[in-house]
């Protein structure tokens, strides 16, 4: 099983900082590679730009609890509802070889 997530292309899991505009205010939102490509994905999809997409997210849950009290962490979640919904296919990994300790 370890095959599947070790074997990952390491750009995935690489960070990467952004900036944006957020309701008047200059933020940075730090997540990996593979969350900022499945948001751009997303507002791919809603016919907008990722500064839009994100704007609108949060607005969003600003309007329906009062703040935001993480939004990285709200973003990370997104993309997992997100995935995990089937918007996207996940790719096939062969089963690794098992291996005889004696061998």
């Amino acid at each position: 099983m370890c095959q599947l997530f070790a074997h990952q292309p390491q750009r995935d899991y690489e960070s990467q900082t952004r900036s944006l505009r957020i309701g008047g205010h200059c933020t940075s939102i730090r997540l990996e590679m593979s969350f900022w490509d499945t948001l751009e994905e997303i507002a791919a999809k809603e016919k907008m730009s990722l500064g839009k997409f994100l704007t609108s997210l949060h607005n969003e849950v600003l309007d329906h609890h009062g703040e935001v009290r993480n939004f990285a962490s709200l973003l990370r979640c997104s993309c997992l509802i997100y995935r995990s919904r089937g918007a996207a296919t996940i790719p096939e990994f062969r089963e690794p070889a098992i291996l005889d300790a004696a061998e």
